[in-house]
């Protein structure tokens, strides 16, 4: 017993040095935002005297609650999108029986395999003939669908028993209600776990942003920041203002739905 607790006591602290080693750099990051002059390239956390300054900077002297508001747009229709589409189509993969329904998933899967970098070609011939370059919906359409959103929504529509959809048809709904007011309440866990996955991609996205996008005040959040250091040269406090502003969003979302994620990784490997 005593050599169990004397081992479960250093892997706890080897735990804990590892957890401040890999939060050290986000501290500081938050410790720089609020620093000024020469006080930046202190390695402290906390700054000699505190300011407002580089926030008051950052919100009223940039792009960047351009850059912001249209990562809140981008990220928010395409989770969206992502949400209706895949569900509906793992839906209809776990719960109906029609000729080449394999053969589809498995091509829905195998976009999986294909790295975004060669795909960026033809998405850009695509937008520039049809006029997308510079639009939000030239950043948004190769987003809009997932193949991992439909194999987890799929996963999780297999666990749903068929008699509560025959229930649903007996009583005279139709297919799309019995989608919408049966199977989807019995998913929130894959639901919230895929928005949190969707959201997040999006809002960190930046190689095809950049690419689509010309005009500075259609910039991302990400492509945005890329540029910072240019428009500011050197002055790092407002590139790690900019950081930590650009984090806020993401930590919310995931402090308040951790346990869904937790929840949908953890039951997807069980689920069909």
């Amino acid at each position: 017993m005593k050599n169990k607790n004397t081992a479960s006591t250093i892997r706890i602290l080897i735990l804990t040095v590892l957890g401040i080693a890999m939060l050290f750099p986000f501290f500081w990051m938050i410790g720089t935002s609020f620093k000024q002059g020469s006080d930046v390239f202190n390695l402290s956390i906390f700054p000699k005297k505190a300011s407002l300054e580089n926030y008051r900077k950052l919100l009223s002297g940039s792009y960047f609650p351009m850059w912001f508001l249209n990562s809140l747009i981008v990220g928010g229709v395409v989770t969206l999108s992502v949400l209706f589409f895949d569900s509906l189509v793992g839906f209809a993969l776990s719960k109906y029986k029609f000729p080449g329904m394999k053969i589809i998933f498995l091509l829905i899967l195998s976009t999986m395999m294909i790295p975004t970098e060669m795909l960026v070609i033809p998405w850009y011939i695509m937008s520039s003939e049809l006029h997308w370059v510079d639009t939000y919906w030239g950043v948004m359409f190769p987003g809009l669908m997932s193949g991992f959103g439909t194999f987890l929504m799929r996963q999780f529509f297999m666990g749903i028993p068929d008699d509560l959809l025959d229930a649903g048809r007996i009583d005279g709904l139709n297919e799309f209600y019995i989608w919408w007011k049966i199977a989807m309440p019995l998913v929130r866990p894959a639901l919230a776990a895929l928005a949190i996955f969707s959201f997040i991609g999006n809002w960190n996205a930046f190689l095809w942003p950049l690419i689509v996008s010309n005009m500075i005040d259609m910039y991302t959040l990400p492509v945005g920041l890329s540029f910072f250091n240019g428009e500011f040269q050197n002055q790092w406090e407002m590139v790690m203002t900019g950081a930590t502003v650009a984090t806020i969003p993401v930590l919310i979302i995931y402090l308040i739905f951790q346990r869904q994620i937790i929840n949908g990784i953890a039951l997807t490997g069980v689920k069909g």
